[in-house]
């Protein structure tokens, strides 16, 4: 057999097709290369241990640790240079301090590539870079951009040992000169499929408080996977933390303060930037648990301690970040009725800083994100400020489409004065009596929440089936959120601005349902 046939048949285990001339460039530049390290050594922050591939020159598959999981890669599916090209890659990439996840992804990016396309644009040199690196945007138009940026890293490989005429001094050159084919990028985002709706945000809230009110009744009837879920949940819908940062949680990572003897103490959580390409640039981050729902993870952090749970133990006691998305989405899921992803609760919590007015740097800071470009997507997508006020007045018709409230059921007036007196519900939220407004399943007291401002949208909620004290209810908050919005000149960042702008969905939600059983 020829050795043109040898050659060819070399290539056939993934390129049946191409050509003697995209073998000898592949096998130039391997030869061109030093000989492996004995030893490929990185370090798995998941598991904070240093992991090593003995002999990569002698095998093929390489097992990659990250992220809580274990993965192979084939390199033989490449071919003999080629593949040996891959792993001098693997070396390059970890020696620029590269996470294993960016390496294990750029070990497989290209797999699908066309050898022809690969080998033109390797031999071309940086004087002819342009038509070929045209082509391969062109005709991978629809590929990620790991896929191009593992083909950047290859030409960097060459500026390394000096190959095509490529040199380290053309590392700023193929970053900045050799450009990304333009992609729908976001396109969830911008189409608002990726956001969660009023109704499923609502069930949510509703689902913590009751979480909440659960635990400080008797903590004893919720298991311990249960109170996990829980607290994953909790993460992923106030602070849109990914399933890899909230599989990190370790205990010494949350700080509990107790101001005074009495009330609620405070809890902050620090996590980690992730999907970042270098360890360098996954620094910590802190933020502080609502109020209202630092009962559960005071909870978890007391019975991890009291099983004698070292600081570094894992808080959730998840193995991977598969696992932690797979209990967050399944509980999300059923708690909203529909499918929801840990995504889905992490592009709601940014949509939500937006529409409340958060700046550019602001959103880019609480995602981790490096760039603050990459959030443009959700002030594209956030309303305008008219429709704000109109969403927060609850006149917008798109608005009540959607809205939808939860409750108990129903009450007559004569089922209300049968109530006890701590089931009848009363309060003077925002310096406006309100009284008459139905009943509360559990009792006025034993509630933590503001009433009238909490109850509206509440499980528990009994409201009363008149239809004109629930329009005067209206019609009062209304004028709260008029003076609120004049006098603080359109500022929304504040908490209050916000309950008020539920409450008033809620009893909106609420009017509509009385108006439409009275119709029928």
């Amino acid at each position: 057999m020829s050795k043109k046939s040898n050659a060819q048949s070399d290539l056939s285990t993934i390129f049946p097709d191409t050509h003697l001339q995209s073998y000898l460039v592949f096998k130039k530049i391997a030869l061109n290369l030093p000989p492996l390290p004995p030893v490929i050594r990185y370090y798995d922050d998941f598991d904070n241990k240093t992991r090593s591939i003995n002999n990569p020159s002698k095998i093929n598959v390489f097992e990659f640790n990250y992220n809580g999981s274990k993965t192979l890669v084939n390199f033989s599916r490449y071919g003999e240079w080629l593949g040996t090209i891959m792993k001098q890659l693997i070396v390059f990439l970890f020696g620029r301090n590269l996470l294993p996840q960016s390496v294990y992804n750029s070990s497989v990016a290209i797999v699908n590539i066309d050898a022809n396309d690969l080998s033109s644009l390797l031999s071309a040199g940086p004087t002819r870079i342009k038509f070929p690196w045209e082509q391969i945007t062109s005709k991978y138009f629809s590929s990620s951009s790991g896929f191009f940026m593992t083909i950047k890293y290859l030409l960097m490989l060459l500026c390394e040992y000096t190959l095509y005429g490529w040199s380290r001094e053309y590392h700023q050159f193929i970053a900045e000169a050799l450009p990304y084919p333009t992609a729908a990028k976001h396109r969830t985002v911008r189409s608002g499929e990726a956001f969660l709706t009023a109704a499923e945000e609502s069930a949510i809230v509703n689902y913590l408080d009751n979480k909440v009110a659960s635990l400080a009744e008797c903590s004893l009837l919720i298991k311990n996977n249960e109170l996990q879920n829980d607290c994953m949940l909790l993460c992923s819908y106030q602070f849109g933390m990914r399933p890899l940062q909230i599989a990190m949680v370790t205990l010494r990572d949350v700080r509990i303060w107790q101001d005074s003897d009495e009330g609620l103490p405070s809890i902050h959580l620090t996590f980690r930037k992730v999907k970042q390409l270098r360890s360098s640039a996954c620094i910590p981050m802190t933020r502080r648990v609502k109020r209202e729902w630092v009962l559960m993870l005071e909870e978890l952090i007391s019975r991890s301690k009291a099983i004698g749970l070292p600081g570094e133990s894992r808080l959730f006691q998840v193995s991977s970040s598969h696992e932690a998305a797979t209990r967050i989405s399944m509980l999300a899921s059923a708690v909203t009725g529909s499918p929801t992803t840990a995504m889905d609760l992490r592009h709601t919590a940014a949509q939500r800083l937006v529409d409340a007015g958060a700046s550019q740097e602001e959103v880019a800071e609480f995602l981790g994100h490096s760039d603050i470009n990459t959030c443009l997507a959700y002030f594209q997508s956030s309303a305008s400020q008219a429709e704000r006020i109109n969403k927060a007045l609850g006149i917008s018709s798109i608005y009540l489409t959607v809205a939808k409230i939860a409750h108990d059921r129903f009450i007559s007036r004569e089922e209300l004065s049968l109530l006890k007196g701590d089931q009848q519900i009363a309060g003077v939220p925002h310096g406006i009596p309100i009284a008459g407004i139905g009943g509360c399943s559990s009792g006025q007291p034993n509630c933590p929440f503001n009433p009238i401002t909490s109850c509206y949208g509440c499980r528990k909620f009994m409201p009363i089936n008149d239809l004109a004290i629930h329009q005067q209810v209206l019609e009062d908050m209304r004028n709260v959120v008029k003076l609120f919005y004049n006098f603080s000149q359109g500022e929304e960042h504040s908490p209050t601005y916000l309950q008020l702008k539920r409450t008033i969905t809620c009893v909106q939600a609420v009017i509509a349902e009385i108006e439409g059983d009275n119709s029928q």
